[in-house]
């Protein structure tokens, strides 16, 4: 297992990670999202130990933003399109490197950053584990508590 000693900041992706991927509509529009408190709770270990949790996700979302709001992350970016630009950006605003960062990803569009970050992660039912080999492979699936096992791996491996 990777060492994660340099990790500064823990970047996730929502859907696939946090939920199962599964969006529920309603006959009005409205859609729902089911997050499990197991990944809440790894937000406050980071949080704990001084390491920030930065959420990155392509959609556009108001349960994110709620999401996010009730766990205390500042930093919260949605409809992102290009999640490696947002990563090094956020690099200079923090003033650390790629290197610095845990990201944990699960589709395509995860991809460029999975493979730019000091420590890489996805959950077992990725449908791109074909593409890419990251430095962790949950046990758990997305949605089940991906996230946290992501989370004490790093812990776990300072």
């Amino acid at each position: 297992m990777k060492k994660t000693t340099e990790i500064k900041l823990v970047a996730t992706d929502i859907d696939g990670v946090w939920t199962n991927s599964i969006m529920y509509y309603t006959k009005d529009g409205d859609h729902m999202k089911a997050f499990t408190t197991y990944d809440g709770m790894g937000v406050q270990l980071l949080r704990e130990i001084g390491i920030p949790t930065v959420i990155i996700t392509s959609e556009n979302s108001e349960i994110v933003l709620r999401r996010a709001e009730k766990l205390l992350i500042e930093d919260v970016y949605i409809n992102e399109k290009d999640k490696l630009s947002r990563l090094k950006n956020i690099c200079v605003e923090k003033n650390i490197s790629l290197n610095n960062i845990a990201y944990i990803g699960d589709d395509l569009n995860d991809l460029k950053a999975l493979q730019n970050v000091g420590f890489s992660a996805m959950p077992k039912n990725s449908p791109i584990l074909d593409k890419f080999s990251p430095d962790y492979i949950t046990n758990l699936k997305g949605g089940r508590g991906a996230f946290r096992e992501f989370v004490d791996q790093i812990i776990n491996n300072r």
